[in-house]
């Protein structure tokens, strides 16, 4: 009986060569030869397809889930829209600024037109050191 030997599934960057080496394979067997699969009861082979897709997507440095979660608190994700307060104001928002990395001090220029509001950040010119 010829039993094949399992290899300990491959990541990062030695992932990313070895598939790059398989690239005329389909992505099963790209994910069997890179050590992503099991051996059932029976002897038969099952291919982890997804923690084959998730080692590919941690190797590339690709980040999928969001960065709000990080602190334990998640909020609520940015709608794109706003309604004026009873007060008058305009609350843009902490997903808004976060998402621009925006800091307490950052300027904008205000310009009205018929029926837009567009805010210009000023940009900090190191014109005080000349």
């Amino acid at each position: 009986m010829n039993k094949k030997k399992k290899i300990e599934p491959l990541t990062g960057e030695a992932l990313l060569k070895r598939v790059r080496e398989l690239e005329h394979l389909s992505k099963e067997q790209k994910a069997r030869e890179c050590g992503y699969y099991t051996l059932t009861k029976n002897g038969v082979e099952r291919v982890n397809m997804m923690k084959f897709l998730n080692a590919l997507i941690d190797a590339e440095g690709i980040e999928l889930d969001s960065k709000s979660g990080q602190n334990g608190r998640g909020g609520r994700s940015a709608s794109y829209r706003i309604s004026v307060q009873s007060n008058g104001n305009l609350l843009i928002g902490a997903a808004y600024t976060k998402q621009m990395d925006l800091k307490p001090g950052d300027e904008f220029e205000i310009s009205l037109g018929r029926k837009h509001i567009h805010l210009k950040q000023i940009e900090q010119n190191d014109d005080d050191d000349e």
